[in-house]
């Protein structure tokens, strides 16, 4: 497995978690640990996802910063192997 693929791995299973976690708040909305257990896998999501997106280009095109070209459809797309 290439650091690439690593790290889309991390991304993956980090937002799956924070998914998870926010069903099973959509049934507790008091559970103060769910919560916070929420909000850590949702920040370390967004901390690889921002660290991939350093390294190898935007996720989705919203990460895309371009202004002048939209250079998001040059590069394969994280799904493209």
């Amino acid at each position: 497995m290439t650091e690439r693929d690593a790290l889309m791995r991390k991304i993956q299973e980090f937002a799956f978690a924070a998914y998870e976690w926010n069903l099973y708040l959509d049934t507790h909305p008091s559970d103060a640990s769910a919560i916070e257990q929420f909000k850590k896998m949702a920040e370390a999501c967004k901390h690889f996802t921002k660290e991939y997106e350093k390294k190898y280009g935007p996720i989705t095109a919203e990460g895309s910063d371009d202004s002048e070209c939209w250079s998001w459809v040059n590069e394969p797309w994280p799904w493209q192997n």
